[in-house]
């Protein structure tokens, strides 16, 4: 990876960061980094850790996990939980009178990024 590369993915050189999975997504993350994954069971204003952790990077030392790191856990805190804005699903066929209009709003929680 060049110098360009890691400005352009967000990470500095010497940054210390993780790779984390919740809710079957995966999201690079760095400590007081501000995140939105799905939503979690625990109450808002709570502790919330992460032990499916796929990599961790501290600088010059970096440890990929097969599937996941042993021992690493990030922490984070939850700042809210809320619902996304309304996303418009629309069906259509021509010739056929057919149209259905749906509305969704995903649920998530947002989660600041404490201690990797």
């Amino acid at each position: 990876m060049t110098q360009s590369e890691s400005k352009e993915s967000g990470v500095s050189n010497g940054a210390k960061f993780a790779i984390i999975e919740t809710g079957g997504k995966q999201y690079l993350v760095e400590p007081k980094e501000k995140i939105q994954v799905e939503k979690l069971v625990e109450k808002a204003s709570g502790v919330v850790s992460f032990d499916k952790v796929l990599l961790v990077a501290d600088g010059k030392d970096v440890k990929v996990g097969k599937p996941y790191v042993d021992g690493a856990v990030v922490s984070g805190k939850i700042l809210r939980q809320a619902r996304e804005k309304k996303v418009i699903v629309f069906k259509y066929h021509n010739k056929t009178r057919y149209r259905r209009k749906k509305g969704h709003r995903q649920h998530f929680t947002e989660v600041e990024i404490t201690k990797v």
